[in-house]
């Protein structure tokens, strides 16, 4: 399935007291490697709105394995795990600068219609885009 990485540098307040990556900002991570996931895909989270579909987390798991800390450089990388449905599913994989997996992660979102608040399928545009 399509994958793409993003490198992003660890800033100060993303750390806490023992000086390392606070645990609930790997959630911003794993979202900042989805969204430009979709952008290079062809697709926004704003254009999606626009459109009238919502695409709210519903799962997120996250495994630590190793620290990082400020100033570090992280790797997200950020894989489709199937065709979507009327979900779709990522699954990460973070890494350090030296390539050591610090966090794995996967997350499943449900494409929502804002009219109706109710679960859909996925836009017959995304499920175009995904076969090129």
């Amino acid at each position: 399935m399509k994958i793409d990485k993003i490198q992003i540098r660890v800033r100060y307040g993303e750390t806490d007291q023992m000086g390392v990556v606070y645990h609930g900002n790997y959630a911003l991570y794993l979202e900042a490697g989805r969204i430009e996931w979709l952008r290079k895909l062809g697709i926004s989270y704003k254009s999606m709105e626009e459109n009238g579909i919502m695409l709210p987390v519903v799962s997120m798991n996250i495994n630590y394995k190793k620290s990082a800390g400020y100033d570090d450089v992280i790797n997200v990388k950020t894989q489709l795990k199937n065709i979507p449905t009327a979900k779709i599913e990522f699954e990460y994989e973070i890494t350090n600068e030296n390539g050591e997996i610090i966090t794995i992660a996967n997350t499943t979102l449900v494409f929502i219609d804002m009219k109706t608040n109710l679960p859909v399928r996925a836009p017959q545009y995304i499920l175009d885009l995904l076969e090129n």
